[in-house]
């Protein structure tokens, strides 16, 4: 589990992480019908050598902090 905060609208794509522990997921997608969450799934999975379905957001889908689970196993 990864606790994202999600910058939409920006001008690229990237995922860091924090010095706090959290990750700082910018995307490019606006936050229209799911349209970012999407992006960030894409970015996480891409990030951690994942498949998409093996990332899930758990909680904060409506806003900007996500609680993101990552099963690198499948």
């Amino acid at each position: 589990m990864i606790r994202v905060r999600v910058k939409p609208n920006s001008r690229e794509s990237s995922l860091a992480q924090v010095s706090d522990g959290t990750w700082l997921a910018l995307v490019k997608s606006p936050p229209i019908e799911g349209r970012a969450n999407r992006e960030l799934v894409e970015l996480v999975a891409e990030h951690f050598g994942c498949a998409k379905r093996s990332v899930s957001i758990k909680s904060g889908t409506s806003g900007r902090l996500k609680l993101v689970c990552v099963d690198k196993g499948g």
